[in-house]
């Protein structure tokens, strides 16, 4: 039976889930999520999917997970790819994958949704502005680290990879350019020459 992703093209953190099942060639399909149209606040949903009412959750069978890093964790898992060459590179990915969460995805993403999902007479354009300068700060760190590397952590790819990259395909105007940061644009450009790479709006379905 195929590993059931519940997701929608816009998430970034769905794409961290999808693109690393896509390209450890697992039997998976997207199981469309109707995030703008209030899927995930139903109580059917906390009740059924995922109580914390979030998007991607994966069901494999008997396991359901949620929280796309501890997805990336059961891909490791289950397929022996992306999780470091040793325990140190292990817990290097891990140390990125946090790093992340925290200061790339969990603010781009914000960014993204209040520039491009929100009514433009309800954008807070201070809020924007002040995200936009952190974030600057955040890809310098992400520059200087891809700097002489192909991949993040050691000399291959892994899901470290995959969730620093989910954000930055997006088309959506975020404040985020890869002609400005090469390092980034040579890393992002490593990650679609991967045989099986796609887009997030070609992995996932889109909303409406």
């Amino acid at each position: 039976m195929a590993i059931e992703l519940h997701c929608f093209g816009e998430s970034g953190n769905a794409y961290k889930a999808a693109l690393p099942m896509e390209l450890a060639g697992l039997d998976w399909r997207p199981v469309f999520v109707d995030f703008f149209n209030g899927a995930t606040r139903t109580e059917a949903y906390r009740r059924d999917i995922n109580a914390m009412g979030e998007a991607p959750v994966m069901v494999d069978g008997d396991v359901t997970l949620t929280q796309s890093g501890v997805i990336q964790q059961y891909i490791v898992e289950k397929t022996g790819r992306f999780g470091g060459a040793d325990a140190a590179e292990a817990r290097e990915v891990l140390r990125w994958q946090f790093w992340d969460n925290h200061k790339l995805s969990g603010q781009a993403g914000t960014v993204r949704f209040l520039m491009n999902f929100v009514p433009e007479e309800k954008r807070p354009q201070p809020v924007i502005e002040f995200m936009q300068a952190r974030l600057r700060s955040v890809y310098d760190i992400l520059e200087t680290h891809l700097t002489g590397r192909d991949w993040i952590v050691g000399r291959d790819v892994t899901v470290a990879d995959f969730s620093c990259c989910s954000y930055l395909y997006y088309p959506e105007p975020f404040g985020f350019d890869r002609a400005d940061w090469p390092g980034i644009d040579r890393w992002l450009g490593n990650i679609q020459s991967l045989d099986g790479w796609k887009h997030p709006y070609d992995l996932m379905p889109r909303g409406g």
